[in-house]
């Protein structure tokens, strides 16, 4: 009789998993109890492996790392900013490695998390799109973004996390979703959905899955140009899911929607582009977030300058829509979005999304 697959625990949601472990420590004879112990150590007081749980017998362990496995991300290198941005480059079990961003801010800690390796889209200033599409990652490489920088020797304990890091997370959506239940849930990292955002390109599928769920969980739409004919030039998606379908999904969202846009210098930053994205944000009442291009991410383009950019924001503002300034972090650490990844990672044949199940 064969031995039953190795069953990954950081693969399931936390109520799954503890039903599982529950009737797994019944069958063993040490009280179901003791399956909600382990269930805790998986998010909500994370452990580095079965053996780390010193408060479970010794026997239970060595049963439980012969039937479950807790996979973990290997962490390669870390750079810090003078600014207090961290980011960090782990590698996968097949050597693809993917970043996450650590950004304290006060008393919030806003982690930036990755959801693919590569990108399919290429984004035409995306330094990620540039390197091509390589896989979907599975739930537990999501949410283990976040577990290992708990469990690293000075926790690092997210407030707030935003799916801006690598990759579209609604083109992976089946994994998605489950992380946003784990990092939702009070069994699982408790972080309210109001402090998890979404970003998308508009991967209209997605937006209409993520609205079924009922949390709070917010949407951003990188939008990065108020035309269709600018926006296919930026961004290849747009001849899939026209800014006029995204603007329309976005207001049957009945949920705070922002817009992402990041300034190109001569290129979306004049006075009749924030005129049109000013009505384009009225259409669905979404609040507007202007983002300095990243320097060391450009891939050719110019950053607007600050004060055209401060001008943009007032043109925005005088008709009526709300508008801010994101503040550029972790410069000095090439923290734009895939950098880290290109410099210390070899290139790959990127395949098509479709290749990826």
């Amino acid at each position: 009789m064969s031995k039953p697959a190795m069953v990954n625990l950081l693969d399931l949601t936390p109520s799954d998993a503890e039903e599982l472990l529950r009737e797994f420590a019944h069958a063993n004879g040490v009280g179901a109890y003791r399956g909600s112990q382990v269930a805790r150590r998986l998010w909500t007081a994370p452990a580095t492996g079965f053996d780390a749980m010193v408060e479970i017998p010794k026997a239970f362990r060595e049963q439980l790392a012969e039937r479950f496995t807790l996979p973990r991300l290997t962490l390669i290198t870390e750079q810090r900013s003078t600014d207090g941005t961290r980011k960090f480059l782990f590698q996968m079990h097949d050597g693809q490695a993917i970043e996450t961003v650590a950004i304290p801010d006060g008393d919030r800690m806003t982690f930036c998390v990755s959801s693919q390796a590569g990108c399919a889209l290429k984004c035409s200033f995306c330094a990620t799109g540039a390197m091509g599409f390589l896989r979907n990652l599975d739930t537990y490489e999501i949410a283990g973004q976040v577990r290992e920088l708990a469990m690293l020797d000075e926790p690092l304990l997210a407030t707030n996390i935003v799916f801006m890091g690598m990759g579209e997370p609604l083109m992976n959506w089946p994994a998605v979703d489950k992380v946003l239940t784990i990092l939702n849930k009070p069994n699982g990292f408790g972080i309210g959905a109001r402090h998890i955002t979404i970003s998308t390109v508009g991967w209209l599928p997605g937006i209409e899955s993520l609205a079924k769920r009922p949390e709070q969980f917010r949407l951003a739409i990188s939008v990065h140009a108020p035309s269709d004919a600018l926006r296919a030039t930026l961004m290849p998606v747009n001849t899939k899911f026209p800014l006029a379908d995204v603007i329309a999904a976005a207001a049957k969202f009945d949920r705070r929607v922002t817009f992402e846009y990041v300034m190109l210098g001569g290129v979306n930053d004049a006075t009749p582009h924030a005129e049109q994205l000013a009505s384009l944000a009225r259409e669905c009442k979404a609040f507007v977030n202007l983002i300095p291009l990243h320097p060391g991410g450009s891939m050719g383009f110019v950053p607007t300058t600050p004060e055209r950019i401060a001008a943009f924001a007032r043109q925005i503002r005088k008709k009526g829509v709300e508008v801010a300034i994101r503040k550029s972090r972790g410069i000095d650490i090439a923290a734009a979005c895939g950098q880290l990844r290109v410099e210390r990672q070899p290139r790959r044949r990127p395949v098509s999304a479709d290749e990826h199940s």
